[in-house]
């Protein structure tokens, strides 16, 4: 019982911590722009008007968007991103939530590359997203193989499985629709796959 107990607890953590983050600094960061902006927008119109303070906030990340796809912006983020690292309280809470969220961004390295399907036995065809692609020394050959992840009964929970990269069948779908899928329980599944071609596995050791 207390094993059970144990073990539902973490789950629970794991789920409600980074949730509460993400939830927290979106309000949090709402609170102060329109806190800011607020008294600005009243003077400016002699009048308070609902809504600036969120449309305010959208063009901030607009521009925090532009300016992080910009080489020289690029550069200005990551020196700031370094220095702030340094702070030990922030640097807990910034990483994970930082890596969780690049994990959902088709234009990470590291992060979900895509959409992918494997017939696992005793389970059918198991849906997950390939994370990495790498090759690996078994019983005197050189095997390409493909770590995939499984997400459970919520994304970042789940787990890392290893198949050979020929084992994988890759349906035509993006990472988006892919997270869809999975935060409707299979009901965002669209009534025809198509597959697409495998892309080039990685370079032999």
């Amino acid at each position: 019982m207390m094993q059970w107990l144990r073990r539902r607890f973490i789950a629970g953590f794991f789920v409600a911590v980074p949730l509460a983050i993400s939830i927290a600094a979106l309000v949090w960061g709402f609170g102060v722009i329109d806190g800011v902006t607020a008294p600005f927008y009243a003077r400016l119109l002699g009048r308070e008007v609902p809504g600036l303070g969120l449309l305010t906030t959208m063009v901030a990340l607009l521009l925090v968007g532009v300016l992080a796809t910009n080489v020289i912006g690029k550069r200005l983020l990551q020196r700031l991103e370094r220095a702030l690292l340094h702070v030990p309280v922030f640097r807990t809470v910034y990483s994970p939530v930082k890596q969780l969220v690049l994990a959902f961004s088709p234009d990470n390295e590291y992060g979900f590359k895509q959409v992918v399907m494997v017939e696992a036995p005793g389970r059918g065809f198991v849906l997950g997203f390939l994370t990495r692609e790498f090759t690996a020394q078994a019983g005197g050959h050189v095997r390409s193989l493909a770590a995939v992840y499984v997400p459970t009964n919520h994304l970042y929970l789940g787990d890392v499985f290893v198949y050979p990269r020929d084992a994988l069948v890759y349906p035509d779908l993006t990472v988006e629709e892919g997270i869809r899928i999975f935060l409707t329980g299979g009901m965002a599944l669209p009534g025809h796959l198509g597959e697409r071609v495998p892309p080039p596995g990685p370079p032999a050791a």
